[in-house]
């Protein structure tokens, strides 16, 4: 997991069918019937594989040294640790030779994306209400994987590698680092930078008081799982398949509700966000005024970070989607506040 890596993509281009069906033969895993691009692979890594054995994901063209190795550690650790369902077995080739670059083949795991129109349609709105909590009780699961120190797993070391420093020196040490790099873009003047640093400081002591450092996915979004429902009430949907984990770490695993969050208000569902919210909080606080206070610290800070990414990204691809002249301190405060609120 690299801060390098956000706005990277290596796609896999052209795959010869010849040379995928000798991929395959190395994990004795059928005669290859079919293959395409996945619809959710945005990075351009991922090929939907049929053979006479079932359906597989193939994964390949890494971002960096390392990124395979690094997310077939945690698809086995979170096998171990939690309840959730990911892609077992990660069966991973090192080699080059075949294809070009090295690659992993997984199963496909059963289920369909939140955001799938024949999803949508069969929601009513209990459901949706019974899927925000499911996904907040799913963070919370994965949450429950502590480890002594906040840090990354190293591919080469082998090890999970604690960060330099603590792990506020890192989590603001690299907000700041991205809300330089929007300067690059935009205008970020002295006054917004002023504005950020304190909300920091402001922050500072609730992530001192943070508890024992958790596996945090760092991309948990509707693109990264699918879901199925096991029964006839609406509250049986259940996270099918939890996938990509190339941003993941260790940390405070309250960043894990930014994404979700930021989904439901962009399709004007407070209420869906406020639910997601409220399940994870009561859970995570145990009704403790004091922790609750320091979560709301600790998320907005967590929501600051997603915005100046957004921001930053948005202004360096000229695809700006609101008022073009709002200064960055004001257009994000007002949607850090307006998300806090929902937990008054």
């Amino acid at each position: 997991m690299t801060t390098r890596i956000y706005f990277a993509t290596n796609k896999l281009g052209d795959v010869a069918f010849s040379s995928l069906q000798e991929a395959l033969h190395e994990f004795d895993l059928g005669t290859l019937e079919e293959y395409k691009r996945t619809d959710e692979g945005v990075m351009g890594q991922t090929l939907l594989v049929r053979t006479s054995q079932g359906e597989y994901i193939l994964k390949g063209n890494p971002l960096y040294v390392g990124q395979l190795l690094e997310e077939q550690f945690f698809v086995e650790q979170l096998s171990e640790h939690t309840t959730i369902p990911v892609p077992v077995p990660y069966l991973l080739q090192k080699d080059t030779d075949l294809l070009g670059w090295s690659y992993a083949i997984m199963p496909r795991l059963p289920g369909k994306h939140l955001y799938d129109p024949a999803v949508q349609t069969a929601l009513g709105q209990d459901e949706h209400e019974e899927i925000a909590t499911m996904l907040a009780h799913s963070l919370i699961e994965l949450h429950r994987w502590k480890v002594p120190d906040a840090g990354e797993y190293d591919p080469v070391a082998e090890r999970i590698v604690p960060f330099a420093g603590t792990y506020l020196d890192w989590l603001y040490g690299t907000i700041r680092h991205w809300l330089l790099d929007a300067q690059k873009y935009s205008v970020i003047t002295d006054e917004d930078i002023e504005w950020v640093d304190k909300q920091l400081m402001n922050a500072e002591t609730a992530f001192q008081a943070m508890p024992v450092p958790g596996f945090v996915m760092g991309d948990f979004k509707v693109e990264n799982f699918v879901i199925q429902k096991e029964g006839d009430h609406a509250s049986d949907w259940r996270i099918s398949g939890l996938l990509d984990f190339t941003t993941s770490y260790f940390g405070d695993g309250t960043a894990d509700l930014t994404k979700m969050t930021a989904m439901y208000i962009q399709k004007n569902q407070p209420e869906l966000a406020k639910r997601f919210l409220f399940s994870y909080r009561e859970v995570v606080c145990a009704n403790d005024e004091e922790r609750c206070k320091q979560f709301a610290a600790r998320l907005g800070i967590h929501l600051l970070y997603q915005r100046i990414l957004l921001w930053g990204e948005a202004k360096a691809t000229n695809r700006v989607t609101w008022e073009a002249d709002l200064p960055f301190a004001a257009w994000a405060q007002q949607y850090v506040d307006s998300v806090l609120e929902l937990l008054e």
